[in-house]
């Protein structure tokens, strides 16, 4: 607990900001409170709690004075060849916080590198959620056994849970932990790039290591490492090293500890797409990870993996299913295009642009897209809409006789979307949908889109699903109409349970595949639009919405589980309406037997 004059000090120098705003002279003395706290009370506890206000005015004195924070003064620094007073202020307090704050850690290590070669602060953006959640991790909170990550390949995930298992041998290093993946060779870059971290005069591993350990300060720095082994121990050495790097293909049993207070981290374990392709590989590759790697830990280790999804026998795929509702497993998805369908990489420095990951969607097979890139896995076989076998169209709508036809599956939450998609119904059977409400938002969200859609396109019938509430937000689009004096007759209709609702999708399969068209793949390029426009042409074009339920809507298996439906209910639902607007049965004069 911090001390009187500790506190009282604070609000002192809070009170003077108030007035006064933040100076030289109150930034000097908030950078020497934590240090006052840590030195003269030995309370690390309320220093680590000032010291992240110390470095918020320290950036905004910086910002006040010179218009950058302090990333941008230092990166002017490093051009110049010259220093700031500030900057190693700042670089003290992450010095202060390294042993506790893994994000403090990566910083300081990296603190001797030019800005053009440093690896977290150009991919802060994207990856502190995955920082936090490793500190989480550390500091047994919010998943304190295990943490999975998936995310696209080269985005920096390894790289990132390297630095981790860097920090945890600072901490600890006469801990156990072990990193493994799917090969002897992906081990031995491991280890390469572990020994970089710790020995390279680039990083300032060695300079933390002896602040956090002077008992070691004279001792050979490694105490010891194998080329041959992949091993490198840190403190007192023992029967097994700090961190052992091993391929699954490699010896564990017997020369590998992942101690309580240790780490078994796994990266990769799929080898290539031929691998994720055989149902027996990857099952034999999750038996060897269980009897291989997760048998070295003593009870209390915690467990750290890492891979790109290929497909739902993935490792994390499958631990996702069994533990997913597991409080002490934390499971992460990050995927290559955020809801806005820009890129959640496009770093400062080797990123991936927005552009780049369109060109690859458009590319690539669907279930390698959304697999790699989106995270998303699911079983080849049984998809019941493969991209290949569906009828797409240019966004132009021919300019013959037709009508305007929608249904609503609707969705009140629960990370259901409502889906909404929108055809025009052609003499000859061809339905062209256009455009397509896809939308996980509450009713008060959802209600005024739905009622323009109708009113925009000038939809005089329309159905919704009746089951959930659905019959009564029916009527609240019956009453936002008439308030709009727009005439559209609305229906209800009760959906059919699980089984059945399958079985009304698979009937009506060929049916959708046949008649109905798609919004061809693509974003169109600025220019693209404006010659469109020049032209006077009516182009529809796929928005994010509709992106997303075609993305469900090729993905839907009729071979195991979906995590979701409502894309290919909808237009299921679309195509029932169609041939059957009133929703009755047609009765059949049967002749009596008699």
């Amino acid at each position: 607990m911090a001390s009187h004059e500790i506190s009282k000090a604070i609000q002192d120098y809070e009170n003077y900001i108030t007035k006064h705003g933040i100076d030289k002279s109150v930034m000097e003395a908030y950078f020497q409170i934590p240090f006052w706290a840590k030195e003269k009370d030995n309370d690390i506890e309320t220093a680590l709690k000032i010291a992240p206000r110390a470095k918020e005015i320290m950036n905004q004195y910086v910002l006040n004075g010179a218009g950058g924070d302090i990333w941008q003064l230092e990166k002017f620094c490093f051009e110049n060849k010259t220093g700031h007073e500030v900057v190693d202020k700042y670089y003290q307090i992450l010095k202060l916080e390294s042993p506790y704050i893994f994000e403090s850690s990566i910083q300081y290590m990296e603190k001797n590198r030019s800005p053009s070669k440093r690896f977290y602060e150009p991919r802060k953006k994207a990856l502190n959620v995955v920082v936090q959640d490793l500190q989480n991790l550390e500091d047994r909170k919010n998943g304190n056994k295990f943490y999975g990550l998936s995310m696209p390949s080269r985005v920096g995930k390894s790289t990132i849970c390297i630095f981790f298992l860097s920090w945890i041998a600072l901490k600890r290093p006469n801990s156990h932990s072990a990193m493994g993946g799917h090969s002897g060779i992906l081990a031995k870059g491991f280890y390469k790039e572990l020994l970089n971290l710790m020995t390279t005069p680039e990083y300032t591993f060695k300079e933390l290591f002896d602040y956090v350990h002077p008992e070691y300060a004279d001792k050979s720095f490694p105490t010891d490492k194998s080329a041959d082994e992949f091993t490198i121990t840190l403190g007192d050495p023992d029967r097994f090293a700090t961190i052992t790097c091993r391929g699954i293909d490699g010896t564990w049993t017997g020369a590998i500890d992942v101690s309580s207070d240790g780490y078994l981290y796994v990266d990769d374990l799929v080898r290539d797409r031929e691998h994720s392709l055989s149902p027996r590989r990857m099952e034999g590759t999750f038996q060897e990870y269980l009897n291989k790697m997760v048998d070295r830990k003593n009870d209390g280790a915690r467990e750290l993996m890492v891979g790109t999804l290929w497909n739902v026998l993935d490792p994390l795929e499958r631990i996702r299913k069994k533990y997913g509702e597991n409080k002490e497993y934390h499971l992460r998805k990050i995927s290559a295009l955020n809801e806005k369908d820009e890129s959640n990489f496009a770093y400062e420095i080797n990123g991936f642009s927005t552009e780049y990951y369109h060109e690859m969607r458009d590319r690539l097979d669907n279930a390698e897209w959304m697999a790699k890139f989106m995270q998303q896995p699911y079983v080849r076989e049984g998809i019941l809409f493969g991209v290949d076998e569906l009828r797409y169209f240019n966004g132009i709508l021919p300019e013959t006789d037709h009508r305007i036809v929608a249904v609503t599956d609707v969705a009140l939450g629960g990370g259901d979307s409502l889906s909404m998609p929108i055809g025009a119904e052609y003499e000859n059977g061809d339905v062209y949908i256009f455009d397509w409400v896809f939308n996980k938002g509450v009713k008060e969200v959802t209600l005024p889109i739905v009622v323009g859609k109708i009113i925009g396109n000038e939809i005089r019938e329309t159905r919704f699903e009746a089951n959930q509430g659905g019959d009564l937000y029916c009527g609240l689009v019956d009453n936002m109409l008439q308030k709009e004096g727009y005439k559209c007759s609305c229906s209800h209709r009760k959906a059919p349970n699980r089984m059945e609702k399958t079985s009304k999708i698979i009937a009506y399969s060929g049916d959708v595949k046949r008649k109905f068209l798609f919004l061809q793949p693509g974003i169109p390029t600025k220019e693209q639009k404006e010659e469109d426009a020049k032209n006077g042409i009516k182009r529809y074009y796929r928005t994010k919405e509709y992106q997303n339920a075609m993305e469900e809507f090729t993905t839907f298996v009729t071979i195991g589980d979906n995590d979701h439906d409502d894309a290919v209910d909808g237009i299921t639902q679309l195509e029932m309406f169609i041939e059957n607007p009133g929703g009755v049965r047609k009765a059949v004069i049967m002749p009596s037997p008699i």
